[in-house]
């Protein structure tokens, strides 16, 4: 009998320690897939970031050109005010020196 509960136990414990090394596997293969996910995914956040930036870079440079060209016809249309203002002030300067004459 007692060489039969030997056996029996030795069966058990070599079953017990298979059934530990399939577990310890099994966590092993999990934590290499959610490594490899995780690094995926930093890399795509990272690649996301750079194209936002790049599009944030992109807007701010078309903004700058479309405020250049705005302060320029600004510039223009003033430029074309003051010359009108200027002729209007030196016709009614010359009509108020004939009539005072």
């Amino acid at each position: 009998m007692k060489g039969k509960s030997l056996i029996l136990a030795t069966i058990l414990a070599l079953g017990t320690v298979g059934f530990a090394q399939g577990v310890g596997s099994d966590v092993d293969k999990a934590a290499k897939a959610t490594g490899r996910v995780t690094e995926k995914a930093a890399k795509k956040t990272a690649h996301g970031s750079k194209k936002a930036a790049k599009g944030t870079e992109k807007a701010a440079k078309g903004t700058a050109r479309d405020t250049e060209k705005g302060a320029d016809k600004t510039a223009d249309v003033t430029k074309k005010t003051a010359r009108k203002t200027g002729h209007g002030v030196k016709k009614a300067a010359t009509k108020t020196a004939d009539a005072l004459k």
